[in-house]
Parts: C-alpha cells; sequence; structure tokens
C-alpha cells in the first residue's frame, strides 16, 4: 500500500484568474508584498501496490481523468509506503 498526494497545477503559461482574485484579495489586505498566486487541487489516493507500479497507476489515473493537459501539468509524491 502507497499513499499519494498528486497535485494538480496550471500550466505557467496558463492566465489563473482564481489565483489573481486572491492576489487582489490579499493586496485589499495591505500585503503588497505578494506578488504571485497559482491555484492548485491535490488528490489524496491510496494505491495497493508499491514502487514503478505506484508510478504507472499515478500516470495513468492522471493522464485518464485528473488533468486536462491543454491547461494544467502535475506531479505527486509519495506521502507513506508499507513495506
Amino acid at each position: 500500500m502507497t499513499n499519494v498526494r498528486i497535485f494538480v497545477t496550471y500550466k505557467q503559461s496558463v492566465f489563473d484568474p482564481q489565483g489573481e482574485a486572491i492576489k487582489d484579495a490579499i493586496h485589499t489586505l495591505g500585503h503588497d508584498e505578494v506578488t504571485d498566486i497559482k491555484v492548485g487541487k491535490f488528490f489524496d489516493v491510496t494505491i495497493d501496490a508499491t514502487g514503478d507500479a505506484v508510478d504507472q497507476t499515478v500516470k495513468k489515473i492522471a493522464d485518464q481523468l485528473l488533468v486536462n493537459f491543454n491547461m494544467e501539468t502535475y506531479h505527486y509524491q509519495v506521502l507513506e509506503e508499507a513495506k
């Protein structure tokens, strides 16, 4: 068993209107030192596999379901892997 967190974010070249709205709100609160915010989402997934099989599973579910590759990209981190 392996627990992973899959992060999905906009590509650098894609305008992020939600991030801009949050940045504007932060500036309204007086925090002009904040220069950029990117909004994304994450998925905590438990996979009944370890090692390379985890990488293959994450790639398949990201490719087939979680990520719109026209405007998003992803990466993941292993949170916990059972021995």
